[in-house]
């Protein structure tokens, strides 16, 4: 068996996998000629999610035009993921009993390099029929400057040539819209399906951002930014689906089916490449309904279009309140216990009790119920459900990627509900649990694990500079406030000033005990979800 165009004239072995049923041929060629619906980001989400929403659509019929794909961040992807395989992919879905479907998913039509196929991409731009361009390319992407409002390096390169080529993903869909604006009238809907709040107007904004600098620079218009501002859309969104790296239990059972030639690799970036997805069955997509030149029939998939406001508050419940604050805290303990998955940390009873009371004790009091998924209902499945199951192999230093652009949405926005609450039980120096995961965080920077071993940190942008603050701290030692100030104090990393709230000596205190020596993660974690009254500040 090899998953090929060539390949799947093969029936022989394909018999427990779904196959497209279209003609793949056709439908290819009307995509060429007549483009709904581009990609940035060729990650494991957008083929496991998107790549199989589009799939369900051409086999029902509802659709006769597929998605297409294109990368600028890690090109490699394209390359090893992509391109070898005639675009195709296996998307394996994971039941919590064991069972694994599974899937050849065809919807994918083209697979572009913004590099090398710059023509191509503003071609599909400036195409009248395209509906939408959508983006997975995390959340730090739609952050165009450093704390220090500078510009990051991997924009001040295009901001000074001018749109003609970009590197980056945001100045390159700015340089697009703006080919666009010259070939048709038409305007366009540019959907974030990023995990963050404000999805869209941070995507809009830095689209603007972007054209502002470019003004400056003598290289577009105050008619340009007209057409940025008033044509093209940017509607929330809130996306939901659990899909780790490729893991290679899934590979070996690939391969015992018969299927040659996959490989897990991992590209010169970092990135695990496979021609292979795996996730969990539990999805959900929320969109704004605000597509001024119309949209793919994705609610006949289960997708949600609703108003602006409903898709906010569906993000800010699962954001700050829970699914991903959960996500947050398994991350960084289950780094610092070396647990190897996810699912591990959600059977390690301290962390499962902790989890419960940070979730039901703090955060749910001040989530904003979207009214259309139950909170409550949310919070249940992601801990009895979703999280423990064993047969999603996610890894918590997977998860603490990025980390320091995720505390802000994940904890700060609760933290600032609490500090704008008049009434006396939401006093912010009530928090115990919330503070306790901040902690943690500056305890995992030391980069040794409660067992007082060396551990290897996960990519993150402000590492370097946080290494430089934390850099000599050592389990034994006890630090003072003065030393922690400048990470306490940054509004960019926790979305407030603990200082400024009242938390900064909680966690202090929490950070210096962790910090006593082997095994005082454990204590102190026990110690916190324990009724032990230990301390009290203001």
């Amino acid at each position: 068996m090899k998953l090929s165009l060539e390949g799947l004239q093969v029936k022989t072995g394909w018999e427990t996998y779904r196959l497209p049923t279209y003609d793949i041929a056709a439908v290819r060629e009307r995509t060429a000629k007549n483009p709904t619906w581009l990609h940035f980001g060729a990650g494991s989400i957008f083929r496991a999610y998107p790549a199989m929403l589009v799939q369900r659509l051409l086999t029902a019929g509802l659709m006769d035009t597929g998605i297409i794909v294109c990368e600028s961040y890690d090109e490699e992807l394209i390359d090893r993921a992509y391109r070898p395989f005639d675009n195709l992919s296996v998307a394996t879905t994971l039941h919590a009993d064991g069972f694994i479907k599974k899937e050849v998913i065809a919807s994918i039509t083209e697979s572009l390099k913004l590099s090398e196929d710059w023509d191509r991409v503003r071609e599909i731009f400036c195409d009248p029929g395209l509906q939408m361009v959508s983006f997975t390319v995390t959340e730090k992407a739609y952050t165009l400057r450093e704390g220090n409002r500078e510009f990051k390096d991997c924009v001040v390169g295009d901001l000074a040539r001018g749109p003609e080529h970009c590197d980056n993903v945001i100045t390159a869909a700015a340089a697009m819209c703006l080919e666009r604006r010259k070939v048709t009238d038409k305007p366009l809907a540019l959907v974030s399906l990023d995990n963050c709040s404000h999805n869209g107007n941070r995507l809009h904004r830095a689209i603007l951002e972007v054209a502002r600098a470019w003004k400056e620079n003598g290289f577009v218009t105050d008619e340009d930014i007209q057409y940025l501002t008033t044509q093209i859309f940017c509607p929330y969104s809130m996306i939901d689906k659990i899909t780790p790296a490729p893991d290679k239990r899934i590979l070996d059972v690939l391969h015992e089916d018969g299927l040659e030639d996959l490989t897990i690799t991992q590209t010169e970036k970092g990135t695990f490449a496979a021609a292979f997805t795996n996730s969990e069955k539990t999805q959900y997509l929320l969109i704004e309904d605000r597509f001024p030149n119309g949209h793919p029939p994705l609610e006949q998939t289960g997708v949600i279009f609703t108003t602006r406001n409903v898709v906010d508050r569906t993000a800010r419940m699962k954001s700050a309140t829970c699914l991903n604050p959960i996500d947050t805290s398994n991350a960084i303990f289950g780094s610092l216990f070396s647990y190897p998955t996810i699912a591990e940390t959600m059977r390690d009873v301290d962390l499962q009790r902790f989890n419960r009371k940070m979730s039901y004790g703090e955060a749910v009091p001040m989530v904003t119920d979207p009214g259309i998924v139950d909170p409550w209902e949310f919070l249940h499945e992601a801990l009895t459900e979703r999280l423990p199951n064993p047969y999603v192999p996610d890894q918590p230093q997977r998860i603490a990627t990025d980390t320091s652009h995720k505390l802000g949405v994940r904890y700060g926005e609760t933290i600032l509900a609490y500090y704008d609450s008049k009434l006396p039980k939401h006093r912010v120096s009530r928090l115990r649990y919330i503070p306790f995961v901040l902690a943690g965080w500056l305890r995992y920077l030391i980069g040794v694990d409660d067992a007082g071993k060396p551990m290897e940190l996960a990519p993150d942008p402000r590492l370097p500079a946080l290494k430089e603050i934390l850099g000599d701290i050592e389990l034994g030692m006890s630090v003072p406030m003065r030393r922690i100030e400048p990470i306490i104090c940054d509004k960019f990393i926790f979305g407030v000033n603990l200082a400024e709230v009242g938390l900064d000596d909680t966690v202090l205190f929490y950070f210096n005990e962790m910090l006593k020596g082997p095994g005082a993660v454990r204590t102190m974690l026990k110690r916190v979800c324990s009724d032990e009254i230990f301390f009290h500040y203001n």
